[in-house]
């Protein structure tokens, strides 16, 4: 039986090579080490460097990335009853050097890959000397940008000619801070006879049957000659037992009435063990289990009048997709435990998404991530790591892409949550529309990757697994990348250059990036910044502002619907405000275009750090008001009102497998309650479709668009308004808002408000009392008439005075008075 022994204790850092006047000069010859860590997070647990999360820090701590280090530890060995003993490091960050007992076994040149190393000559009982030198990661990408010539990207940073996290190098939301370290497990593995150097597994249907297709590589230490040798393998009670002729072997098992893996919201997600043994007349040698779903999934990207389709189908049936990109949680990823990944996922959860991206500039997540995705019924889209940038496809980059693609497709072929393998963001729309042609010339930039190496790969190791060349992507090169009535497209007009109304310009398929800006929560922006005065353009602001004109893009995108700031709580009250208006306008807009969209990817759900940033749960994990936009319209049940050419529309959009009966009304109020106009409502919705219930003249026009509100009342669906102008330019008055803060029970503080006069966009900052505090809707009109109730989840009881008052308790109204 294969025996792990993990090497995660007694390591110690040092920077090596060092040039006199480098910081690195001052520090201790010996730091104690965490393994998995990197130097960065060690440095900083010993005192070192000050937090780069905070201030400026960011900008003290560049020349980690320009230094050497070597992590060192002791192996006390006993020596084994096993044949062979390999040392494997399941991830090393990056360019690294790794000898034993003062012998060279290993060079490595890639963060996203596994190595082993057969270490059985070398290792002697007693004490073993390991040493794993690391390069700059920076210096060693500058040489082969020098070797292979330069190429374009979307940064000044040369990320494209190292097979590492590219967001590392800086992104325009993340630090500079370019690591080094072994930043996941590493171990002996003692083994004999044979061992299970692969799995590949294929989980189909056939009718009420589930089918297990395996394939089994196998490395002997005797040629793989044994008579008796056998791969035994065993699935949900259903067993077999092949022979083993070769270093190959293939088996397949069926599982009658099998149980179907379904996306939340559709169905349970069942999983069963899979696991396989290789056995001979010594025993088990090695074995192999993970946890897997049986499913279909299909990507539809067929011809219709409209162009081409770019619609999920799971077990047959079409879906909607409801979801989040996502980044890195940390800069340093190995801080991120399973409980971390729990909690992001569950926010994800709690904003009605059913998908997260992983985006292509980051890294391929840990299992941990992708079990709770099986677990939780949340989708998986995998980009392969290349984002941004043309990528050189000759050695020595070449090469490594192979390999890292070949080990995280089999790693990752058993979730039934991956749904996709994307070949690149951006890179094809690069081509196209960001002046590479002419500076890459006949060089190669990387479609040989998207188009032949990486779906030859796919095909062959997760074959149940769409691929699909890049994000966006019109399915040919022939036709732009970003073309919307032709696969997947990315909307970036939209901050960067117009207003989020011009959403409304586009009939998209489906759209896998849109994204507006907003600041990080209160609470988590004045831990990270300490600047006197804190404003939009203070020093530490602009640092956590990675953005070109950042701050310039987020006034530009509230002048034309929000009243103009007047201090630093206006300002981040109004554009996390705005942010979350801008998203919910395109969400809500492409719903209720199904089934001509069948889906969103709104950038981002999460962020790495403090910052200035597209993400709807900040670095610090807390919700932004976007999480609550993404939540209502994300709902599974919507009732949204849209623009025709006739007036206004209620759109009701189900996506839910029951068809949804509902009633109510739809009423044309004055500020002060009065009644205008009313439109009963009854209908029944099918599941997975949409109605369009076209609305009344006497609703759809106001005699007087500054004091007047559509407000929408339907069952199984969450109230809401429409307004028939811009925020800035209604008759609101200052807020007389009758505020009842509830007594704190097991966690709980309710706050109902009600007025005698329209009040616009309420928002709660209980985390200015409380940081853990956070309240469970924002952005809420409250109507003459209704009582709104909000409630504050917080761990202590809040003051009741505070939490009803300014700056606590935010709206348009009082901006504007």
């Amino acid at each position: 039986m294969t025996i792990a022994a993990p090497l995660t204790t007694g390591w110690t850092l040092g920077a090596v090579d060092v040039a006199p006047g480098s910081p690195a000069a001052a520090l201790p010859a010996v730091i104690p080490a965490t393994v998995p860590g990197t130097v960065h997070t060690d440095l900083l647990a010993a005192g070192l460097i000050d937090d780069p999360y905070l201030d400026l820090n960011e900008l003290k701590d560049e020349w980690i990335g320009h230094t050497e280090w070597a992590y060192r530890t002791v192996i006390d060995w006993q020596g084994s009853a096993e044949e062979r003993t390999d040392l494997v490091f399941d991830g090393l960050d990056t360019v690294a050097i790794v000898t034993l007992n003062g012998v060279e076994i290993g060079r490595t040149f890639n963060q996203h890959r596994t190595y082993r190393f057969d270490v059985s000559a070398l290792l002697q009982v007693g004490e073993n000397a390991l040493e794993v030198r690391f390069a700059s990661a920076w210096e060693y990408a500058e040489g082969v940008k020098a070797q292979l010539g330069d190429l374009p990207n979307a940064y000044p940073t040369p990320f494209g000619f190292i097979r590492k996290m590219a967001a590392n190098f800086g992104w325009d939301w993340g630090p500079q801070l370019v690591t080094a370290g072994i930043w996941k497990d590493v171990r002996l593995e003692s083994w004999s006879g044979a061992r299970l150097a692969e799995v590949r597994t294929a989980l189909t249907l056939d009718g009420e049957a589930g089918v297990a297709h395996v394939t089994a590589v196998l490395e002997t230490t005797d040629a793989g000659v044994s008579a008796d040798r056998v791969l035994a393998v065993d699935i949900a009670g259903q067993g077999v037992e092949v022979p083993v002729a070769g270093s190959t072997v293939e088996a397949e098992v069926r599982v009658p009435d099998v149980a179907v893996w379904w996306p939340r919201g559709m169905g349970e997600q069942p999983r069963y063990d899979l696991t396989l043994e290789v056995r001979d007349d010594e025993g088990v040698r090695d074995s192999w289990s993970r946890r897997v779903g049986f499913r279909t999934v299909e990507l539809d990207t067929s011809e219709d009048e409209t162009g081409a389709k770019f619609t999920f189908v799971i077990n047959g049936v079409p879906l909607f997709i409801r979801g989040a990109n996502w980044i890195p949680d940390d800069c340093f990823p190995s801080r991120i435990t399973p409980e971390r990944y729990r909690d992001r996922i569950e926010q994800s959860i709690g904003a009605n998404l059913n998908l997260l991206r992983v985006w292509g500039g980051g890294i391929y997540e840990r299992d941990e991530f992708y079990d709770i995705c099986d677990e939780l019924g949340v989708l998986t889209w995998q980009d392969f790591l290349f984002a941004c940038a043309a990528y050189p496809e000759e050695e020595p980059i070449r090469s490594e892409v192979i390999a890292e693609a070949h080990d995280n497709v089999l790693r990752l072929s058993t979730h039934p949550s991956l749904v996709l393998w994307n070949g690149c963001n951006e890179n094809i729309w690069g081509w196209f529309d960001w002046n590479w042609q002419e500076p890459v010339g006949d060089r190669t930039w990387g479609l040989g990757y998207y188009t032949e190496v990486l779906p030859e790969i796919v095909a062959e190791l997760d074959p149940t697994t769409p691929y699909w060349a890049g994000s966006p992507f019109s399915g040919s090169m022939d036709v732009h990348p970003n073309e919307p009535s032709r696969g997947n497209m990315h909307i970036w007009d939209v901050w960067n250059r117009v207003d989020y109304t011009v959403y409304a310009d586009y009939a998209p398929r489906f759209v896998s990036e849109f994204g507006f800006q907003g600041p990080p929560t209160w609470s988590t922006l004045t831990r990270a910044i300490h600047d006197e005065p804190l404003t939009p353009e203070s020093p530490g602001m602009l640092l956590h502002q990675k953005a070109d004109d950042g701050n310039g893009k987020l006034a530009r995108g509230m002048a034309p619907h929000l009243p103009e700031p007047q201090s630093m709580e206006d300002w981040h009250f109004l554009t996390q405000l705005n942010q979350s208006r801008a998203i919910v306008f395109g969400t809500e807009l492409y719903r209720s275009q199904r089934p001509h969209c069948m889906g969103t990817i709104v950038w981002q759900i999460n962020d790495c750090w403090p910052v200035t940033s597209w993400a709807a749960v900040d670095g610090d994990g807390r919700r932004k008001p976007l999480w609550h936009g993404l939540r209502r319209a994300n709902a599974e049940r919507l009732a949204t009102v849209q623009p025709t050419d006739d007036g206004l529309a209620l759109v009701l959009v189900n996506d839910s497998r029951e068809p949804w009966s509902t009633d109510g009304d739809v009423r044309r109020l004055a500020f002060t309650g009065d009644v205008h106009a009313e439109q009963a409502v009854s209908v029944v919705v099918p599941a997975l479709d949409a109605v369009t219930i076209p609305l009344d003249t006497e609703i759809a026009r106001s005699g007087d668009a500054r004091a007047e509100v559509v407000s929408v009342e339907v069952s199984g669906a969450r109230p809401i308004t429409h307004l028939f102008a811009e925020d800035k330019d209604l008759d609101l008055e200052a807020p007389e808002l009758r505020v009842v803060v509830g007594v704190w029970d097991d966690g709980r503080q309710t706050v109902e408000l009600a007025a005698d006069r329209f009040v616009r966009g309420v928002v709660l900052y209980p985390d200015r009392l409380a940081p853990d505090a956070w309240v469970e809707d924002a952005d809420v009109d409250v109507v003459p008439g209704r009582t709104t109730v909000l409630t504050v989840e917080t761990a202590v009881p809040l003051d009741p005075s505070a939490l009803g008052t300014h700056p606590v308790l935010r709206s348009v109204n009082d901006v504007i008075a």
